[in-house]
Parts: structure tokens; C-alpha cells; sequence
């Protein structure tokens, strides 16, 4: 038979509704109390039923998370499991669990959270991109549901909560960090501009090269999308221009290790015929040959902060809307080098 509250209750010699104020941590009980009743739980075995609490309380304790693409691909990116690991270790800190969204497309992945909203199965939503003419934002925003964003929103950003970096800033200092090792010719591997994160990222980059009146090289900017065969393209076509570049910023450390790995297929040696700068400072950036340089976005922490607006938007609708920003710094790597001018 398993143990109730009445025996909690009646073995720490205190009522019932003081063993569920316990559980519920209410300050209006002494720690001495509290002490008690928990040590007479663990002794007795008690295990509080989540469920009817949750059902209780009108709440499902759980945080529904939408990949930026499939689970299945998702995966292939050093982002995702980095940002959940982020908010799981916020969500653990007050009993919350995570659903994240199965679809292996956009619209199934819409579909998942249509599902979850009004299915109630979640209290609140994170959504870990920012895109335009994505159906998900709006829908959320009409649902009222409690929701964060990590990326800044392409629309009502004043009415959004959300936690980002400054990723203009960013890929200017990566950028600077390549002209002062004498680097001119440098070449943009991005992921498309549909995502805010890719636009703010390039604008970045060129705001930089017009900072120092260089060009802008059309030739020298490319999309890669997680594809190895991508990566490879892209490679043939720079080492085709008679003044290729001498460096290369990747939007990520993936997109850094396909490049990495094209450009070694060809014979181009990292740092030596080609610097390589990167963003995220994922396990990645750790495990290539030459090891990384790369921008770290405090890719746990934008996942720890987001959980941890999300809750304090469910647990008070009246929170103020926030723009949190996480520093991002260079950490350096072995694939970077000081250009040699030939006279």
C-alpha cells in the first residue's frame, strides 16, 4: 500500500495540511518543520504525486521547446544539445520537465506546437530561433500562452521577451580580429538569412569591412546548410577565383568543420593557406585539427536564462517584457593566423 499524506502527517506528529504546505515549500513554515516532515517522507517513503498536484493546480509543469529544425538534424548541431542542456539544469531547479517538438519538417513542427497549446500540455513555450514568416511566433502570440524566444523577433519586439547576443557586434569583432592579423580578403560562410541569427551575422561582417573601406566581396560569401556536400561546393568555387581569400568566417562551429574538412580534401592547409574563424566555441571547436577559433555565444547560459524568464512569465503574467543580451568574447584557436604580405 502505498503511503499517504495522513501518514506522513501522522508520523511527524503535525496535520495534513501542514505536510502539504511542506511540499509546496510555503514560507509560512519553519525550516525546523520542514526538517521534520521531509526526514519523516524519506523515511516513510512518501513520493508526491505529480500528476495530481499538476491537476490541482491547473499546471503541467512542463516547458514545450521548439528545435530550430527536426530533432533528427538539430542533432547534427553542437547548438542544440548545448541550449537544452541549458534549460534542463533551470527547469530541474523547480520541477519542471521538457517536451520538445518531433516534427521533421516546419509544419509538422507547427503542427506539434498547435498540439501542445491547445492540448494544454505545456505551461509555456521557448522558442529557440528567430525566422521570418514563421507561423509559430504569431500563433503563440495569439494563444496567450507564456513564451520567450532566444533570438531577437522580426516583429513586436517590444511585446516579446527575449534572450540573444548581439550577434552584429560579434561577427564585427571576429571580423576585426581577422583584419588585425592582416587578413583583407575575407570570405562569409553563412546559413541563409531567413533565420535573424544569419542576417545579424552577416550585416556584422560587412559592417566591419566598411569600417575599414574593403570591399565587399559578393563572390566571397556562401551558404552552407549542415551539408558536407555543400561544403565541398563551396570550396571549388573559391579556389576557382584568382584572389581567393585568405580567411573565412563560418556562421558556426559545424559549418566550420565541413569547411575545415573540404578545404583539406583540396590540399589547403588551416591556418597556413587559409584562417578560419567560427561562432558557438561548441565541443566542436575542441575536437578539430586544428583546433578552433572561435566566438563563445554562452550557448548554456542563453538556454538557462530563457527557462528561467519563461518561468517567471508563468508564475506572474505581469513580468515585464525583457530583452536580456549574453556577452559573447573570441576564444582563440589554432586556426588563425598572421597574414605574410608578398612584396
Amino acid at each position: 500500500m502505498s503511503v499517504t499524506i495522513k501518514d506522513v502527517a501522522k508520523a511527524a506528529g503535525v496535520s495534513p495540511s501542514t505536510v502539504s504546505r511542506v511540499i509546496s515549500d510555503n514560507p509560512n513554515i519553519s525550516d525546523k518543520t520542514k526538517r521534520k516532515v521531509r526526514k519523516v517522507m524519506d523515511e516513510l517513503g512518501y513520493h508526491l504525486n505529480y500528476s495530481a498536484r499538476n491537476l490541482a493546480q491547473q499546471s503541467t509543469k512542463t516547458i514545450g521547446v521548439v528545435v530550430k529544425h527536426s530533432v533528427q538534424k538539430s542533432m547534427h548541431n553542437s547548438f542544440f544539445p548545448e541550449v537544452v542542456a541549458g534549460i534542463s539544469a533551470l527547469c530541474s531547479k523547480y520541477d519542471f520537465s521538457i517536451s520538445l517538438t518531433t516534427g521533421e519538417t516546419e509544419a509538422e513542427c507547427f503542427d506539434d506546437v498547435v498540439k501542445m497549446v491547445r492540448g494544454k500540455r505545456v505551461d509555456g513555450m521557448i522558442v529557440l530561433y528567430s525566422k521570418e514568416n514563421d507561423p509559430v511566433v504569431p500563433y503563440l502570440t495569439d494563444s496567450g500562452i507564456p513564451f520567450v524566444m532566444i533570438g531577437k523577433p522580426t516583429e513586436q519586439v517590444n511585446k516579446i521577451t527575449y534572450i540573444d547576443n548581439d550577434n552584429v557586434q560579434a561577427a564585427e569583432e571576429a571580423t576585426n580580429y581577422l583584419l588585425e592579423l592582416g587578413h583583407e580578403k575575407i570570405g562569409f560562410i553563412g546559413e541563409g538569412t531567413e533565420f535573424e541569427v544569419g542576417k545579424a551575422r552577416l550585416n556584422g561582417y560587412m559592417q566591419a569591412l566598411k569600417n575599414k573601406d574593403i570591399p565587399i566581396e559578393e563572390r566571397y560569401m556562401y551558404d552552407v546548410r549542415f551539408e558536407m556536400a555543400e561544403g565541398r561546393k563551396v570550396v571549388e568555387s573559391l579556389l576557382e577565383i584568382q584572389e581567393r581569400p585568405t580567411a573565412l568566417i563560418t556562421i558556426n562551429d559545424f559549418n566550420a568543420l565541413i569547411m575545415l574538412t573540404a578545404l583539406q580534401e583540396k590540399g589547403i592547409s588551416v591556418p597556413q593557406d587559409m584562417s578560419l574563424i567560427s561562432f558557438n566555441n561548441s565541443t566542436i571547436s575542441k575536437m578539430t585539427n586544428p583546433t578552433l577559433t572561435t566566438v563563445d555565444t554562452q550557448i548554456f547560459q542563453l538556454g538557462y536564462e530563457s527557462a528561467n524568464s519563461l518561468i517567471e512569465l508563468i508564475n506572474e503574467s505581469t513580468t515585464f517584457v525583457k530583452r536580456i543580451i549574453i556577452p559573447t568574447m573570441i576564444v582563440e584557436g589554432a586556426s588563425c593566423q598572421s597574414i605574410i604580405k608578398k612584396n
